[in-house]
């Protein structure tokens, strides 16, 4: 018996657990580039966000911006330009904490 997880594992226990509040767990084939409910552009399954799905979110939340504000919201979410991850990911999260 080993005392690792597998990915599956983790995986799995995550969907449980967004599922049990209350957000929509799809399985990733169904919304596959070239699928009819398709929400990703790479086949390889490479896109970190669902740019329809942000772009929505965006909108919900901030229902009076401009869509030249929306544009640029989702241009700097999803384009940061940065030479490492650590600083990509103090750039994205800079983006919501000065928003």
């Amino acid at each position: 018996m080993t005392d690792r997880f597998s990915e599956s594992v983790v995986e799995e226990a995550t969907l449980a657990w967004l599922d049990g509040l209350g957000y929509t767990v799809l399985h990733g084939p169904a919304i596959a580039a070239g699928e009819p409910g398709a929400e990703r552009s790479d086949p390889g399954y490479r896109d970190v966000v669902l740019e329809r799905r942000l772009r929505r979110a965006l909108v919900r939340l901030n229902p009076n911006l401009r869509t030249e504000a929306l544009d640029d919201a989702v241009r700097k979410l999803t384009r940061t330009d940065a030479p490492s991850l650590l600083e990509r990911n103090r750039a994205v999260h800079a983006c919501w904490w000065m928003a």
